[in-house]
């Protein structure tokens, strides 16, 4: 990195960008993810240079970015393939609410703006802990599916925030898993889980409730016999950042409700 704090930033993930317009150092920002839809303006005003696991390279370097921010080893190869063309980049890898509210507070940090990433970042667990004192009473039973086919439970952040909302997390041992084919569950697990919600969101694919209330044996399931199957945007509870702990945190209160 030639300069710093850098002045020229491509955030390959959504999380980074809705922080930067958060923090006010969006104008740092210089080409973004297809994926990044928060705020509304950031599809106007920024140019999209990837999908998630791909990448316009050429593109990129045409920007002549001073850091690429990027999330988790689902984009390892882009990584690589920019370090050895010497860009600089800054992987981040959270899963769970502690690491989102660090990922905040280091952004911050590295474009000079610690104070108010450390303002946003301690308004967020502020709130996290204001509606988690709310929830009290019986905690309902939540099957979170990321993915329908094969079937793939949330991840830890995910959980995390169903807890906080008040329900109970019905397959806590696989959130904590950081890897897709280490969260794929059977049918006959949900089954036996007995949620009494089921959260869906199918990683940018429309959700389908009717399919999944079709599933053999589903019936029996109080969330399936109740009627209380509910999408929840991808774009608001996948992308782990203020996001997920905003907009995503109140679609599960409103599902648990």
């Amino acid at each position: 990195m030639r300069r710093f704090p850098p002045e020229r930033i491509v955030c390959l993930t959504e999380e980074t960008v809705e922080t930067l317009y958060l923090l006010g150092e969006d104008q740092r920002i210089v080409g973004v993810s297809g994926y990044a839809v928060r705020p509304p303006q950031v599809r106007r005003e920024k140019p999209r240079v990837a999908a998630f696991t791909s990448a316009d390279i050429p593109k990129i370097l045409a920007l002549e970015p001073d850091l690429v921010l990027t999330f988790s080893d689902l984009q390892a190869p882009i990584v690589a393939e920019l370090i050895r063309l010497g860009v600089t980049v800054m992987a981040y890898n959270q899963r769970d609410i502690a690491g989102i509210l660090a990922m905040i507070r280091h952004l911050g940090a590295t474009v000079g703006a610690a104070e108010r990433a450390e303002a946003l970042a301690a308004g967020y667990e502020a709130r996290l802990a204001q509606i988690a004192a709310r929830a009290t009473g019986p905690r309902p039973t939540v099957y979170f599916e990321e993915w329908d086919e094969p079937m793939i439970s949330g991840l830890q952040w995910v959980s995390e925030l169903i807890e906080i909302a008040g329900g109970r997390e019905a397959f806590p041992e696989l959130a904590r898993m950081k890897s897709a084919r280490d969260r794929i569950l059977t049918s006959d697990q949900v089954i036996a889980a007995a949620p009494d919600v089921i959260l869906a969101s199918w990683c940018g694919k429309k959700v389908r409730p009717e399919k999944i209330a079709a599933r053999p044996g589903w019936d029996a399931i109080p969330a399936v016999r109740d009627g209380r199957i509910v999408e929840i945007k991808s774009s608001l509870i996948l992308q782990p950042g203020p996001a997920a702990l905003t907009e995503g945190l109140d679609a599960i209160c409103a599902a648990l409700a």
